[in-house]
């Protein structure tokens, strides 16, 4: 019994971290998208754009703003409809009846929906932010004087960020996934572990059950013995035949 206390309060406080950490991705999934969202939406109202500049690069820009708008918008209704429920479970103050409500929590079935929405608000949403900052600058200093290379200057310094932002990217979810695969098998190691030992003691208390113990020869009563007269008694060396007829003639 003290065993299955033991896992059901480690599984609690495991879960109650699972809940601590997806309300921590969406509060900055949340603050992240309303800000590059809110900025990319006044950079498109207050663009002054001219009929000088291409339609291929107009036709880039808005696509560029309209799917990093709507990414971020997505990765806001989500963390907006989420948080709430695990906010009023994991603003219980008492640490005991807060492991008790963490099953009343939905992160671990909506966990789909919180990583879904951490990724679209840290790495396609900045990857999507930093696209349009090129194109914000090509867009605006199009038509002005020596304003094609200020555009050029900022482009070239936006794209050894953005390699430098997917290297980032790549290494902290190789890294996570690493360190979510050691922490698994760890558990399944201790898992293993006391099932091998439960089994143990389930066959060291069979075998202890099985046995027969010694005392019960020591104080097992004797057969009973058939007394004779004392002209009748016979030994070890009596043949079988006068031993017989010594029963008989006593009966």
């Amino acid at each position: 019994m003290s065993n299955a206390n033991s896992n059901g309060y480690h599984l609690a406080i495991l879960s109650l971290k699972r809940l601590q950490l997806a309300r921590a991705k969406l509060k900055a999934s949340s603050r992240t998208s309303a800000l590059l969202s809110g900025f990319a939406m006044i950079a498109m109202v207050e663009l002054q754009i001219t009929s000088q500049v291409p339609a291929g690069l107009l036709i880039t820009f808005t696509a560029c703003t309209t799917l990093l708008v709507s990414i971020h918008m997505l990765a806001l209704m989500i963390s907006t409809c989420i948080l709430p429920n695990l906010e009023a479970v994991a603003s219980i103050s008492s640490y005991e009846h807060g492991l008790i409500a963490v099953h009343e929590s939905p992160h671990e079935r909506l966990r789909f929906c919180i990583e879904l929405a951490w990724s679209f608000s840290t790495v396609f949403g900045i990857f999507l932010f930093l696209i349009e900052l090129a194109m914000l600058c090509w867009v605006k200093l199009w038509d002005i004087q020596s304003g094609k290379r200020a555009a050029l200057m900022a482009t070239i310094i936006l794209i050894p960020i953005g390699i430098i932002f997917i290297g980032f990217a790549v290494h902290f979810y190789h890294a996570l996934v690493t360190h979510k695969f050691e922490r698994t098998k760890q558990n399944y190691q201790e898992l293993e572990f006391l099932v091998n030992q439960l089994s143990n003691n389930d066959n060291h208390n069979t075998s202890n059950r099985n046995e027969i113990p010694l005392n019960e020869f020591h104080h097992r009563p004797s057969s009973p013995t058939i007394s004779l007269p004392n002209h009748q008694k016979f030994t070890s060396d009596s043949s079988p035949r006068s031993t017989n007829d010594a029963i008989v003639s006593s009966i």
